[in-house]
């Protein structure tokens, strides 16, 4: 029971991780200093999508839910619980690469935003 909790908790902290990256930069108008955490996720979210690396999460959470008895996943998270839907039979690489571009524009949108609007 506990390595399913861990699992269980891993996915949540992943599922967490992608909506910060995607929308971490608008939290500047809150907590400026933000910035200084969102900033390496959002590198992070990007290289993984651009270079195709697997987050260390992935794993982790493979592990965990074996050891809690339950199947383990083959590829990425974002290919297992979200794309899967769209993508049965797999994602394309060109499309991995424009979701990491597009987590890019948005933050890029977002600092952009904050940096033209605040009052320094």
């Amino acid at each position: 029971m506990p390595y399913r909790f861990a699992a269980n908790t891993v996915m949540f902290l992943h599922y967490a991780f992608i909506v910060f990256a995607l929308f971490g930069g608008f939290l500047l108008w809150l907590w400026p200093a933000v910035i200084w955490l969102h900033l390496p996720v959002l590198l992070w979210a990007v290289a993984i999508s651009a270079i195709g690396w697997t987050c260390p999460l992935t794993p982790l959470e493979n592990r965990f839910r074996a050891a809690g008895g339950w199947d383990t996943y083959e590829g990425g998270f974002i290919e297992h619980y979200i794309t899967a839907r769209l993508y049965p039979d797999g994602l394309p690489r060109h499309v991995l690469m424009l979701m990491g571009s597009l987590v890019l524009a948005l933050s890029l949108l977002a600092y952009g935003m904050w940096f033209f609007t605040a009052e320094n």
